[in-house]
């Protein structure tokens, strides 16, 4: 069932590390800028992109709140994207903690009344593969348990043509503009609209 639809305009926050900046693409869209396009409401949606480059999820679990309500209001319908990104791969942190600290994050997004949507992050380098893989399906099974859509990114692009001769292409570790495109089209076909109660507008 879709969310509510309301009449209040939307504050959406995203954050997440710098693939959620749309560092590498040369249009400076990234996913975030190509998805708030295709984001029809009555009143235009506000998007507020809050990004730090290489950040694993124990430092976002002690930013977002703070940084998020300042961006938010009330009056407004306000929702929290969050946007995971790969540094817990390259770290010596273990799984259990990064579940953790996800968690954490939407129990208190949750309990403050926020909508929230979890976008999970692509394939990278090959060497934290193995890694990344596992924290894509912890970090999932995370947000299934507490009813929250979870886009995986991970596993449709892995192996994905188009995502990697993006990469080589580029410095092999930020996607391009292709890249960022297949990741929009993931979000979009995963339950973004009806996460906001719109109408589908996906192409």
């Amino acid at each position: 069932m879709p969310d509510t639809m309301t009449t209040r305009a939307l504050r959406i926050c995203v954050v997440g590390d710098e693939l959620a900046a749309g560092v590498g693409d040369p249009r400076g869209l990234g996913w975030v800028g190509r998805v708030a396009a295709r984001t029809h409401a009555p009143a235009t949606p506000a998007f507020f992109t809050l990004a730090v480059p290489g950040e694993a999820t124990t430092d976002l679990a002690s930013r977002w709140e703070t940084e998020t309500s300042s961006r938010f209001a009330p009056g407004y319908d306000n929702r929290l994207v969050i946007a995971l990104g790969r540094a817990d791969a390259d770290n010596t942190g273990s799984l259990a903690r990064s579940r953790l600290n996800l968690a954490n994050i939407l129990d208190v997004a949750v309990g403050a009344g926020l909508g929230v949507f979890v976008v999970g992050p692509p394939p990278g380098p090959a060497e934290i593969a193995k890694r990344l893989a596992e924290l894509s399906a912890a970090w999932h099974e995370v947000a299934h348990r507490r009813g929250i859509a979870y886009v995986d990114c991970y596993r449709p692009l892995r192996d994905h043509e188009q995502w990697l001769s993006d990469m080589a292409a580029g410095d092999g570790i930020h996607p391009g503009q292709a890249g960022y495109g297949l990741m929009t089209w993931l979000v979009l076909h995963n339950g973004w609209h009806n996460w906001l109660g719109l109408p589908t507008d996906i192409g």
